[in-house]
């Protein structure tokens, strides 16, 4: 824009210059965010990109952590050759599969019947999220003690009423069950609430609807509610068995890094701890740790194609 001094002279003061000084401003502004984020950024580059690139590094080596040799796709071919390997795998699924198709049908009955309920919804709720925000660790050793054969509280109910009892992680043949009791019992309080959420959301003109053409409770459950749910189903079931192929934490301390008894709840993620911290085969240890992702990753898309969910 132009101004004019006193004398008459025209003085050019251009929008470029006002432009700059904005563009400054916002520069400074910008780099001050970034200083910000630096921290969070480093911490990234170190403790997930690093240990990432590092992993896939040592998957072509043979290490113990102080001594490495070039193997090139060895480590690959023994633990792809290992049975032990794919017992854990067996043993992966099969906890994940139990887990996932009690826990999803459950939490969803025990959500419809909390959404019929008038007043106390609050107080369900608190009442069945509360395992989900407990740590597993401390659950798995009340389970534990819970599920023990002779002194279990499990086993003394199921004596009570006249019920056999069971070895529960004592036998290779029960401890399994024993795993997805605790998973169940600890997961079912997301998946209600997950439920429930998705339940208030569903329009109540189209129960109304419903209720005017005769509809029954039960039909309307089954045509209106169930159909309504589908997305969330789908979102259960992804994140279900991602969480349940990266299962570790509560089988550790339920059977250690070997899955005791006889490996018979040793999952991929207890695999990979053992070869790595327990034996000090980092290079088997690495590989193993890419070959359950390459896992993960085809079962996810496989169920994102079942459950037609676009990412």
């Amino acid at each position: 824009m132009a101004q004019i001094n006193e004398n008459g002279v025209e003085n050019t003061v251009t929008i470029n210059d006002n432009v700059e000084t904005i563009k400054s401003k916002k520069r400074k502004a910008t780099f001050t965010w970034y200083i910000f984020l630096l921290p969070s950024f480093i911490g990234i580059l170190l403790f997930m990109a690093y240990p990432i690139v590092e992993s896939f590094r040592l998957s072509f080596f043979k290490s113990n952590g102080t001594i490495e040799s070039f193997i090139g796709l060895r480590n690959f071919q023994l633990v792809l050759t290992s049975k032990t390997f794919w017992n854990t795998v067996w043993n992966t699924f099969f906890i994940g599969f139990f887990q996932i198709f009690i826990t999803i049908p459950l939490g969803f009955i025990f959500a419809s019947l909390i959404n019929s309920v008038r007043r106390g919804q609050n107080f369900f709720k608190v009442v069945y999220f509360l395992p989900n925000v407990t740590s597993i660790v401390a659950a798995a050793m009340i389970f534990q003690f819970v599920l023990h054969p002779e002194m279990g509280v499990a086993n003394y109910a199921l004596n009570a009423i006249g019920l056999p009892t069971s070895t529960w992680f004592s036998d290779p043949s029960t401890a399994k069950w024993g795993v997805i009791l605790l998973a169940v019992w600890h997961w079912i309080g997301f998946v209600i609430i997950i439920c429930l959420a998705n339940l208030q959301a569903i329009s109540p003109e189209m129960y109304e609807a419903a209720k005017i053409d005769g509809a029954s409770g039960l039909q309307q459950w089954l045509f209106i509610t169930i159909p309504n749910m589908s997305g969330t189903f789908a979102f259960l079931l992804i994140t279900g068995w991602i969480g349940s192929l990266q299962r570790f934490n509560e089988v550790y301390v339920l059977g250690g890094p070997n899955g005791s008894p006889a490996r018979s709840i040793q999952t991929m993620g207890a695999f990979i701890y053992e070869r790595g911290f327990t034996g000090f085969e980092f290079g088997i240890a690495s590989a193993a740790t890419y070959i359950m992702f390459v896992i993960i990753l085809i079962f996810t898309f496989i169920n994102l194609r079942v459950s037609r969910m676009q990412l």
